[in-house]
């Protein structure tokens, strides 16, 4: 390209729609080491800290989604909308991209709206299998659509829908021979088995709830714990962190080692969760959260369960059948097999290029 290329990405409020944005980003400035990248975000939401420490600027809106319930916040969505769209309009005059990128999240809605307006070619990536308001919203006008299931069309332009992944950590890509590395880097008993819980960087309280309360059914197992706890639950979960068989951690900054290391894994069904435990192919046991727009989490575990890629459980069955569940997968070695050879075919490590691959097109 003769001319400097130039892209603007929006995408927020989780770190499910923040980090795919990323890690399009950097596909981007590898291939087109000249390119201009700006990313346009929710003030105020954890993409204000996490695009920075990415190495990119980043220009926030006054935007925030529609609560369930009467608010003030709610009282003030059509002033806001209304800011954030002339805010948008003046971002894209100025920055004139040549693409704009929208992974999802309420900043995505008025500046993809406004790179329509404008005829600039427009991208969605769409991480879930239920798809959010905002990528639902934009659908019509994109030029392409990025997903990660199949049965897009239910939502989304059947002409438009490209199936290429969720972006994940490249690093996860070549786990299979860092076991010894693994189990070095945690400290762990290499002839122990080794259950992995992760809720989530902020953590999953029912979740840590549920591992607390069955601490002593691990134990008589003589299993090895590596809890991530989360952010928000360190502080009343860190007194286990002394007790024998069980890790307590705040945040897994290694997870691909995490990931080598565990036997059996206990994760929520966010959508980069999903894509990453894909790729890993361990067996899997999801606790989808259930407090997330249109229960999409249960949807994204549902899509490999009915698979025969892993096992769920509904936090309201977890008093009920979690000891069962488990104890009848830890000892079933043969199951164990199974699903990970069965999640590890829906696997689709090359997302990250394909999007790139997509957007090259379009530009």
């Amino acid at each position: 390209m003769s001319k400097t290329l130039k892209v603007i990405l929006s995408g927020g409020g989780t770190g499910g729609h923040i980090y795919p944005a990323i890690a399009i980003a950097n596909e981007l400035q590898n291939r087109f080491p000249n390119a201009e990248v700006l990313f346009v975000g929710a003030k105020d939401r954890m993409e204000m800290q996490k695009v920075p420490q990415a190495g990119y600027k980043i220009v926030g809106l006054w935007i925030s989604g529609i609560q369930r319930r009467l608010t003030l916040s709610n009282l003030l969505f059509p002033l806001k909308l209304i800011s954030s769209l002339w805010k948008s309009r003046t971002i894209i005059k100025n920055f004139k991209p040549d693409v704009v990128i929208g992974t999802g999240g309420f900043a995505s809605g008025p500046l993809l709206k406004m790179a329509n307006a404008k005829k600039i070619p427009t991208v969605l990536q769409e991480q879930n299998s239920f798809p959010g308001i905002t990528n639902k919203w934009l659908a019509k006008e994109a030029n392409k659509i990025c997903v990660a299931y199949d049965n897009m069309d239910r939502f989304f332009p059947k002409d438009k829908i490209i199936k290429t992944g969720n972006p994940v950590r490249q690093d996860l890509l070549s786990i299979s021979g860092k076991r010894e590395q693994a189990i070095a880097k945690y400290q762990l008993a290499s002839d122990k088995k080794t259950i992995l819980i992760i809720g989530g960087s902020l953590g999953a309280r029912r979740i840590n709830q549920l591992i607390e309360k069955e601490l002593d059914f691990f134990a008589t197992r003589n299993v090895q714990l590596l809890w991530q706890c989360g952010k928000l639950y360190y502080g009343d979960y860190k007194k286990y962190d002394d007790m024998e068989n069980i890790q307590v951690h705040e945040f897994l900054d290694t997870m691909d080692l995490a990931y080598a290391a565990a036997d059996i894994i206990i994760s929520r069904a966010g959508a980069g969760s999903v894509s990453e435990l894909c790729i890993v192919g361990k067996p899997v046991l999801f606790i989808p959260s259930p407090n997330v727009a249109e229960d999409h989490q249960t949807k994204n575990a549902l899509a490999i369960v009915d698979k025969g890629g892993a096992k769920m459980l509904r936090e309201n069955e977890l008093d009920a059948e979690f000891e069962n569940t488990m104890a009848g997968l830890m000892a079933a070695k043969e199951e164990q097999e199974e699903l990970g050879i069965a999640i590890k075919k829906m696997a689709l490590p090359n997302a990250t290029s394909e999007i790139a691959d997509e957007i090259e097109k379009l530009i």
